[in-house]
Order: C-alpha cells, then structure tokens, then sequence
C-alpha cells in the first residue's frame, strides 16, 4: 500500500495524543497508549506471526520525543524507554484506519491474559 508524507503530525503531551494529517483526510488522532502497545517493533510484535508480546500498564505512558525517519517514517521515543519501532506512514495510516478496532482487540486480550492497563495494578487471580 502506498501511502503519502503526512501533512501534520503534532502531539499534545498534556493529552497524550498524537494527531496526524494525511493529504485528503481528516486529522485523526492517535493515543500514545495505543501508539506504544501496537509498536511495530520486534519487541512487541515479534519476529513473525504469533510471537506478539502483549503489552500491559502502559495506560499513562507518554511520547518523550519524536524524530523523522528519511522520507517515509517516524520514530517514537516513549517515557517508558521504549524507542526501537519505526512508523511508516502505511503504519500510521492502518492505525488511524483501523483504531476502534484495534483497540478493541487489544482491550480483549488484556482482559483474557487477565492483564491490566493500569501499570500500578497487579491483578491476582485466586484458584478455588
């Protein structure tokens, strides 16, 4: 899928969200939770289909800095330490294509793993 530059991407670290303008769309935002448990990085997605690491308590996690990527991505530095994923814009472009629905899988398989956003929630599972 061939994707064009971006004509904004502006975060608001008081929100968390990262707005991003592709040409003849609407802004869409994106949050920096979001942004960072869907990294595209090895780390959480892996290195091939069914090695993702779900990602828990990154509820309050923030953008620390954010630098282009030649002509066709940027790279996300997150408070966690997080930074080795590269967003290309078809990357960014599925994000904000797909973000309901996204979200909604990931909120799912918080909850089936037992999991939490909250990264100050340990959750405990009594067997009876």
């Amino acid at each position: 899928m061939t994707v064009s530059a971006p004509e904004a991407i502006n975060y608001s670290q008081s929100r968390r969200v990262l707005t991003i303008s592709f040409p003849e769309s609407d802004p869409v935002e994106l949050s920096a939770e979001l942004l960072r448990v869907l990294s595209p990085s090895a780390e959480v997605q892996g290195h091939g289909p069914g090695q993702e690491v779900l990602q828990t308590g990154k509820q309050g996690v923030s953008i620390s800095d954010m630098q282009p990527i030649g002509h066709y991505a940027v790279q996300l530095s997150f408070d966690d330490g997080h930074s080795s994923g590269l967003y290309t814009w078809a990357y960014l472009a599925q994000l904000a294509e797909n973000k309901d629905t996204l979200w909604a899988d990931y909120l799912m398989k918080l909850a089936r793993a037992g999991e939490s956003r909250d990264p100050d929630t340990n959750i405990v599972k009594i067997l009876g």
